[in-house]
């Protein structure tokens, strides 16, 4: 049974009015977004919860470089634009914008996410009373409401991310050794509760949780770099990763022009470099090294089948497979 005493408690949090809460900066990193990101900014310019918002240009064309220019300029009391350093991955180009951002919170949300109005308060809710450094997280959610992976995730080590990405977790009615990272299926809570890892797609931090931890850590490119800071405030003394439902982002993911064989081989290789990081043994460090082009045939080759099944829906709701019909005598 839902706890309403603690649903009402929340909700009333969120109503309240903007100078009940610590300042929030969100800090956007963008490179080659598109549209989406126009949807992004719109939705935090009109939340009376954030404060500022400091957009890292990554390396943008000149059509969107122009719109962020003309935004921060119409807005430039509460927007940050910071450019003209090239395409320096999410780690560094979120490093950068937290040394530039003021709030007392940071807020890192993906260029191709839309914030729920109301999600800051929750946020902030979730983290009351929790001892620094804290990183809370939100629900990640599709234009049809369903919750996407990694808003929720075990912590990430080699069996967990073999099982993972070899799809051995279809399995894991079978035996715990087969369950994915991924939680998506799991009951949602109904309130703050621990998590292992949340997603840097929605990150909430304050500015002390965020210097103690040293920001994310720069060699890494793209991906796996929120597995790694939610590991290190885990392993902190006090230190803690908290997951709440009441907080979300519609995610459109896949907006970004770069290629998705680049996009899996940073993931692999960010992988590689997790588990070489917190290895125990130097031979567990050479193993992840040999691992490297495994994750990245494996996750190539999901993205190649998930966008060959996409095409094929995408297909058959056109009416395409008409052309393979066979005709009538």
């Amino acid at each position: 049974m839902i706890n309403q005493a603690k649903t009402r408690s929340i909700w009333a949090l969120v109503n309240q009015s903007i100078e009940n809460l610590p300042s929030v900066s969100a800090i956007i990193v963008s490179y080659h977004t598109g549209p989406a990101l126009r949807d992004c900014l719109d939705a935090l310019i009109t939340d009376p919860q954030i404060d500022e918002i400091v957009i890292v240009n990554n390396g943008n064309p000149p059509r969107d470089l122009g719109f962020l220019n003309r935004f921060a300029d119409r807005y430039r009391s509460r927007v940050q634009l910071i450019s003209g350093h090239g395409n320096v991955g999410f780690a560094r180009g979120s490093n950068l914008g937290a040394r530039q951002a003021t709030g007392d919170r940071m807020l890192f949300l993906n260029p191709d996410a839309i914030l729920r109005r109301g999600s800051v308060a929750a946020l902030e809710e979730a983290a009351e009373n929790r001892a620094e450094p804290w990183i809370v997280g939100g629900r990640i959610f599709d234009s049809k409401g369903r919750e996407q992976r990694g808003g929720r995730r075990r912590m990430l080590r080699l069996t967990s991310a073999m099982v993972t990405y070899t799809g051995l977790s279809l399995f894991e009615r079978l035996h715990p050794i087969f369950a994915d990272v991924n939680r998506l299926r799991d009951a949602p809570p109904v309130g703050p509760v621990e998590m292992p890892v949340v997603s840097g797609a929605l990150m909430y931090m304050s500015r002390n949780g965020f210097e103690l931890l040293d920001g994310f850590d720069e060699d890494y490119f793209l991906h796996v770099e929120d597995i790694d800071i939610c590991r290190r405030a885990q392993e902190t003394a006090n230190g803690g990763v908290y997951y709440t439902p009441l907080a979300g982002a519609l995610h459109h993911g896949g907006t970004s022009d770069a290629p998705n064989y680049k996009i899996e081989w940073q993931k692999a290789w960010g992988l590689g470099l997790y588990f070489r990081k917190f290895a125990k043994a130097h031979p567990e460090r050479i193993l992840a090294c040999m691992l490297i082009p495994l994750f990245a045939i494996l996750l190539i080759g999901r993205s190649l089948g998930r966008s060959t099944i996409g095409g094929a829906k995408r297909g058959l709701r056109s009416g395409r497979w008409k052309l393979f019909k066979p005709a009538r005598a």
